[in-house]
């Protein structure tokens, strides 16, 4: 059964410091113990904060590597792009930020998805954190319930794939690629942050259910193999 701690606060600027400290303990005895720390990050506006603050941190920054979970299928330099908001945040810091996909090139959502995957065999499994959020769908990364299975059972050692959300996010209409379960599984540290009442119900509730959750972060959690810490703010 999946062991899970449960971290609550009473706000989310408490919350940010918090997540923020912690990170940095991880990437601290990570750079340590291997020389390097290597992590996976979610995207979009609910982070910023939590890696605004991580960014003030000083250690090792030369030594880590980052990438996010999943990646908007767009342009470079895009606002939407998740590598585009690490980059502003965590590039300053001298982070190595990979992109999940080269943004000059004009991919369909399958090429996307296969470039993905090649340059996720350029990281060290298991890396050292991955962090997943949550939207109000229970999605995770770019785990959107009407399309989890391709994410869920796609062959063997396959770390990202390509999908098109359906039905399409209005803050942002367009397809991604995300990590797979796989590989989303593959880290010696897993985390994940959310906010409000409604929120974590639904978490609760994905837990409980395991492998029979019918939202994507219940069946990827589910078959955690180390502790998760779940950060949780009230509002």
């Amino acid at each position: 059964m999946i062991e899970v701690e449960w971290w609550e606060f009473d706000d989310e600027e408490t919350m940010a410091a918090e997540v923020a400290g912690d990170i940095g303990f991880i990437i601290e005895k990570a750079v340590e113990t291997n020389g390097k720390a290597e992590l996976a990050l979610p995207g979009g506006q609910t982070p910023v904060p939590m890696l605004e603050k991580l960014a003030t941190r000083d250690f090792a920054w030369d030594k880590v590597k980052v990438m996010p979970t999943n990646e908007r299928i767009v342009p470079e330099g895009s606002d939407l792009s998740n590598y585009e908001m690490l980059k502003r945040i965590l590039g300053p810091t001298g982070a190595e930020i990979q992109p999940l996909i080269d943004h000059h090139q004009e991919w369909s959502t399958r090429e996307a998805g296969q470039s993905a995957d090649a340059r996720l065999a350029g990281f060290s499994w298991p890396i050292d954190l991955v962090w997943l959020g949550m939207g109000e769908d229970g999605s995770t990364a770019s785990i959107f319930p009407a399309q989890m299975e391709n994410a869920l059972n796609v062959p063997r050692g396959r770390r990202a794939v390509g999908v098109t959300p359906d039905p399409m996010p209005e803050e942002a209409p367009v397809d991604r690629v995300t990590m797979t379960k796989e590989a989303l599984l593959s880290a010696h540290t897993m985390i994940v942050t959310l906010s409000g009442s409604r929120r974590k119900q639904m978490l609760e509730k994905a837990l409980d259910d395991g492998v029979g959750s019918t939202i994507p972060i219940g069946r990827v959690l589910a078959e955690a193999q180390v502790p998760v810490d779940i950060y949780w703010a009230k509002a």
